[in-house]
């Protein structure tokens, strides 16, 4: 029955390869895809808010940092997916989990937009 209830669940590339993981690891996983779900959302508010809110930022670093952290935002609704993807792959092909895909970029982004911030309050 397991057999048939995985073939009819999606993604169909995800769940009709390999056998089914220990259902903890498929939750660590999921849990794991929130965690970058609530970041994606985190940098999406910081955009928004940095544009919406009166803060005593050059416009132009306002403007610049704010679109930083949509960007920032996109990116990590986009891990999110992607690792969640390629972990439960991995797990069910029995393989090593994939390393982290755009964390580095995140990172960097994010001490960029800090950077634009701090430059625009002092400007």
């Amino acid at each position: 029955m397991s057999e048939r209830r995985s073939a009819t669940r999606l993604p169909r590339s995800v769940y009709a390869r390999g056998s089914e993981p220990d259902p903890r690891f498929s939750l660590a996983n999921e849990r794991t895809f929130l965690a970058w779900i609530r970041t994606a959302l985190a940098f999406l508010a910081a955009g928004v808010a940095l544009e919406a809110l009166p803060v005593p930022v050059d416009p132009g670093f306002r403007l610049a940092a704010s679109a930083v952290f949509v960007v920032l935002g996109m990116l990590a609704s986009l891990q999110a997916w992607v690792g969640w993807f390629r972990v439960e792959r991995a797990m069910r092909e029995g393989r090593a989990l994939p390393p982290l895909t755009i964390g580095s970029f995140i990172a960097v982004g994010l001490l960029l937009a800090i950077l634009l911030v701090a430059i625009g309050l002092l400007v």
